[in-house]
């Protein structure tokens, strides 16, 4: 079960790059789940739980918010990942939300969308 809720956010994760990166992806952005490294798995599970758990936790009033307000809970949830696996981060892994490209923002909202599918 833990590695169908992973995979859920990294195929989330892959088909918004695939619609919104500007150009050829870099292939760590678009590496399949069978590849993606265990810490990535590990965060990528611990991030759709997260939103799941909003989710619910507001009985689906989550609906009401606006898709810039759920791509900066996905966002920031991904940061705390970040931080938990890696003590010292390059600066563009934790980047605010206002610092983040478009193409990632609406990766983020579109991954935000598919778990809310889920419940």
């Amino acid at each position: 079960m833990q590695n169908d809720r992973g995979r859920v956010f990294r195929e989330a994760w892959i088909a918004g790059v695939t619609k919104h990166y500007p150009g050829e992806p870099k292939p760590g952005y678009i590496t399949p789940w069978e590849q993606t490294p265990d810490w990535e798995r590990d965060a990528a599970t611990a991030v759709y739980d997260q939103v799941l758990a909003f989710i619910k936790a507001t009985n689906g009033a989550t609906a009401k918010l606006t898709q810039d307000q759920k791509g900066r809970f996905v966002a920031l949830c991904w940061i705390g990942q970040i931080y938990k696996h890696f003590p010292d981060p390059k600066p563009s892994y934790v980047a605010d939300w206002n610092d983040l490209p478009d193409w990632q923002k609406a990766t983020d909202i579109d991954i935000f969308e598919r778990i809310e599918q889920d419940v």
